[in-house]
């Protein structure tokens, strides 16, 4: 069983407040890390609030313990709480979640428990982050792609969408230049994204070198 650091009959010592403070923003800090170096954009204030957040919740948690009216006048302050930051992710959420089970651990005086969760969370997160777990395999893009008007667009990728990808729809066809190009619109889901690369390539092969657009699309898949 975990034990408390905090001699809760003979009231918390200054000392045992600090060493809580202090093991929160240390837990914080980890939990930080984590955030940053398990994703590829991410929000700077964001990752502030995750050091700070386990500190905060642990020291309201140590100031009411004990004390269910200061705990239900508290539950009622965090309902007023509105976050007017960009709506965050479900990953988000789960980041602050777990800063929040890290404050109300070291707040009720759980340091070792905390310590281990932090390890155990930060482990699995890494080992989620470098295995790409959930990340499909196909992903869905909009490609655009430049051909000079002497070449017949008709099928003239047919052979490369037919090897990159898994399914393939020409959007719309446009000229551009005064009319002495093309652009072709298409939409595509990539059968390995790892190969987007390699299909570009193949295609400006093709297309005299011209400009070739790839990027994430909003459309469905069940539209192609």
């Amino acid at each position: 069983m975990f034990t408390s650091i905090f001699d809760t009959a003979n009231g918390i010592s200054m000392q045992q407040g600090i060493l809580s403070i202090l093991i929160a923003f240390i837990l914080g800090l980890a939990i930080s890390i984590t955030y940053m170096k398990t994703n590829t954009n991410y929000s700077k204030n964001f990752a502030y609030s995750l050091v700070i957040i386990p500190a905060l919740i642990g020291v309201v948690i140590t100031l009411v313990n004990g004390n269910s009216a200061a705990s239900i006048a508290v539950l009622g302050a965090f309902s007023l709480i509105r976050f007017r930051s960009i709506q965050g992710t479900s990953k988000d959420l789960t980041y602050i979640l777990f800063a929040m089970t890290l404050g109300l651990s070291t707040g009720m005086g759980y340091a070792l428990f905390a310590i281990l969760l932090t390890i155990l969370v930060c482990f699995v997160l890494f080992i989620l982050s470098y295995k790409n777990y959930g990340q499909a395999k196909s992903e869905k893009k909009e490609l655009r792609i430049t051909i000079p008007e002497n070449l017949d667009y008709t099928g003239l990728f047919d052979d490369l969408f037919l090897k990159y990808t898994n399914k393939v729809d020409l959007i719309s066809v446009k000229t551009t230049n005064l009319g002495s190009m093309y652009e072709l619109q298409y939409h595509v889901l990539i059968k390995d994204v790892s190969q987007e690369k390699e299909m570009i390539d193949a295609i400006r092969t093709r297309n005299g070198n011209l400009t070739i657009v790839c990027g994430k699309t909003n459309f469905s898949q069940e539209a192609l």
